[in-house]
């Protein structure tokens, strides 16, 4: 029964596969760390629903009650979100020659590469759904398309985003994913995240009131890629949060990036409060499905068991939740 859903590893082997790739994966994983969770269960359809009540109207229009009189019933409602499952997946193929003349462990090197491409693959998936809102901010308040932007971050409009945040009853971050390969969560201390690229770290600790690391005191990191705080937003850097070159404004004489020296290059950073994206974790025992075939066993296809195989599996599936609770700010970085 395990050669049919492992290839040439037993059940116990495989399960330590897994756990293989999904260690080295969770440094890269960092967004799948903020967004709600929902475990994908074992024979369930390809879609998943998330679901939320529907808050009461506030009864400002309400008469008081009388005395001895029940007042009118509420009905109780439920939004659902649903977002179809997709399978990723990768293969290496092995040859017996590589297997057996080769100096390096290419089984153990194929099944930690396969972890990274799975995790990037993921994190990529993530990204691509949450830098498609449509709550939009940019790097001027004068500014109101992409192709003008060509400013750095800046004070004024971080605060203009947690406004907007609050006014739409966004709540801080309080829970994120824990960091080992099991599926739970652990409580942090409240604030709203902040997402973007490596690039954009010089600028961020440039802000007013930055907080670095260092002095947050008993306040602890969030994961190993925050760098820091401004008021109320706590910044996540991942150089895979790649920004869009060449889309904004002339670079003129704006000391912004460009990387084909004529148009800005735009950084997306993605601000969120709790509860604004959902996907199916990179989590738990069933998170990646290894197969490994190992070179030397004839087969009809293979008569001299010449080639083997390493790959991985994965379901996966993200989905903004609330538009109006996280919101994209565009903007250029310093040409240092």
């Amino acid at each position: 029964m395990a050669l049919t859903n492992y290839g040439h590893i037993n059940q116990r082997t495989a399960a330590y596969a897994a756990k293989q790739m999904l260690a080295h994966a969770e440094p890269i994983l960092v967004l799948s760390k903020f967004g709600q969770s929902k475990p994908l269960p074992k024979n369930t359809a390809d879609t998943v629903k998330f679901r939320r009540p529907i808050p009461f109207s506030v009864l400002t229009t309400q008469t008081p009650l009388v005395e001895g009189v029940t007042p009118a019933e509420q009905q109780l409602s439920y939004e659902d979100v649903a977002v179809q499952l997709k399978q990723y997946g990768g293969v290496t193929k092995i040859t017996d020659v590589v297997q057996d003349l080769a100096e390096d462990p290419v089984l153990s090197d194929a099944s930690m590469l396969s972890g990274e491409q799975a995790a990037e693959t993921i994190e990529m998936l993530t990204w691509g759904t949450i830098k498609g809102g449509s709550n939009v901010f940019f790097d001027t308040a004068a500014h109101t398309s992409r192709t003008a932007v060509d400013s750095k971050i800046s004070l004024n409009r971080l605060r203009a985003i947690v406004r907007n945040l609050k006014s739409n009853r966004g709540k801080p971050v309080t829970q994120i994913m824990g960091s080992s390969v099991n599926f739970a969560t652990q409580s942090v201390e409240g604030g709203y995240i902040a997402f973007c690229h490596t690039d954009c770290e010089a600028d961020v600790r440039d802000l007013p009131g930055f907080t670095h690391l260092a002095d947050y005191g008993s306040r602890k990191p969030l994961c190993p890629e925050e760098i820091g705080s401004v008021e109320s937003i706590r910044f996540i850097m991942t150089p895979l949060l790649t920004p869009i070159a060449a889309a904004g404004a002339a670079v003129g004489s704006s000391g912004m990036v460009a990387s084909d020296d004529t148009n800005v290059d735009v950084y997306p950073i993605v601000v969120i409060a709790k509860g604004a994206y959902g996907l199916v974790p990179l989590k738990g025992a069933k998170a990646i499905v290894p197969s490994v075939l190992n070179p030397g066993t004839p087969s009809k296809s293979d008569p001299l068991g010449q080639v083997g195989f390493v790959g991985w599996k994965a379901y996966f599936a993200s989905v903004i939740l609330n538009q109006t609770w996280m919101a994209r700010l565009e903007v250029g970085v310093s040409d240092i």
